[in-house]
């Protein structure tokens, strides 16, 4: 593969391929060796019209059937299929055209709303293509006919699918063949974000109407803590507060409740829809304005500045009697915000929360998502 490097953060890092372009090399390469033509090293290029290439190996030929493997190279992103190896094994048919199939280590999917139906291996739409277009054109170019039967394989596979989300979207069994472009690109907003509309489709699929999400693992863990909502299974929508917001309106959400930690969701009182850092940061002056709108003085206004971290800021704030007046100026600055962001497409609702204070509050869209969600739910807070 030509080398393809990206600037993230300031920090050159090389790009890798796709679990779809793998499988398409390997396919590629077993279509290659049955058709009488062994590879040493296949190429094809991907959807993002680069040119890809790996090393074939553990190549094997039978009667009627030829198998190949690639090894996966990420690149650096934190990729846990980063060099497990895809095979291809590629059978001559008698039935018209190329099929497509997942063996050991490719899981399967049983909910609604993914990228394939039930009962179908988790090989999306994209990689489906390349690795059938790959095979009957080796095919073609040795001669034989592009009838075939293809079996995607990725040893290891199940094991790795536990580290993933697939068993929150219902794939069970082992890991998805992905990929849009053919390339990973390290640390890929886009793939996160393609993430969370698998999971909110999933829900949606399922008959949900209202979708709850929270930045991660701690804010499951709050919600988790109280009886009544112990039953919700929140998609994680990491610091992409706005393409969440998108996302749940676009798939048919008429609700979505936010529930967060005060010092990520603060930002959203300033309208800022991705919470990452490197998007931009101000809680400190977000925190300090609205302090100052809730009566702090000067010489407050300038501690509250001078915090290090908006745990400091909350508890400067908890001693000067102010914590629960600032946090309801900022839910009604970022919860005006998320319905902007919503723009009428679904009722918004936003819930904070902090390590020590616990519950801090939330807007009353948010009370009106509790009750949907059923009539116990958020029975333990003061709605």
């Amino acid at each position: 593969m030509r080398e393809m490097v990206i600037e993230k953060d300031g920090k050159p890092m090389r790009c890798g391929v796709t679990t779809g372009s793998c499988a398409a090399l390997a396919a590629r390469a077993a279509a290659s060796l049955l058709a009488g033509r062994p590879l040493e090293t296949v190429s094809l290029t991907v959807p993002k019209g680069v040119a890809v290439s790996a090393r074939v190996l553990e190549a094997r030929l039978s009667q009627g059937e030829a198998s190949c493997a690639v090894r996966k190279d990420a690149g650096d992103d934190p990729d846990i299929t980063d060099g497990v190896l895809v095979y291809a094994s590629v059978r001559l048919s008698s039935q018209p055209g190329i099929r497509v199939e997942g063996g050991e280590g490719v899981g399967r999917v049983t909910l609604p709303g993914l990228d394939q139906p039930v009962g179908a291996a988790a090989i999306n739409r994209v990689p489906r293509r390349m690795i059938a277009q790959a095979a009957a054109q080796a095919l073609e170019e040795g001669g034989l006919e592009p009838n075939a039967l293809v079996t995607v394989s990725i040893p290891g596979g199940e094991q790795l699918a536990a580290r993933t989300f697939n068993p929150r979207l219902g794939i069970v069994g082992g890991l998805s063949v992905l990929g849009t472009t053919g390339i990973v690109e390290p640390m890929s907003d886009q793939a996160l974000v393609a993430t969370i509309r698998a999971e909110l489709s999933v829900r949606r699929a399922a008959g949900e109407s209202t979708a709850v999400a929270v930045p991660g693992n701690y804010g499951e863990a709050f919600l988790h803590s109280f009886p009544s909502l112990r039953g919700l299974s929140p998609v994680k929508c990491s610091n992409f507060v706005g393409d969440t917001i998108d996302l749940a309106a676009s798939l048919g959400f008429s609700g979505l409740l936010l529930a967060g930690h005060v010092g990520k969701f603060v930002k959203l009182a300033a309208g800022v829809m991705n919470t990452h850092s490197r998007y931009g940061d101000g809680r400190m002056e977000i925190l300090t304005a609205h302090a100052a709108l809730a009566g702090a003085g000067r010489e407050d206004a300038a501690a509250l500045m001078a915090c290090p971290t908006t745990d400091a800021a909350l508890a400067l704030l908890q001693e000067k009697g102010l914590l629960q007046a600032v946090t309801a100026s900022l839910l009604r600055a970022a919860g005006a915000a998320v319905e902007r962001r919503a723009a009428g497409r679904l009722e918004a609702g936003l819930l904070f929360y902090h390590d020590k204070y616990g519950f801090l509050g939330m807007t009353p869209a948010a009370g009106q998502l509790l009750h949907r969600l059923g009539p116990e739910a958020g029975k333990e807070f003061s709605l």
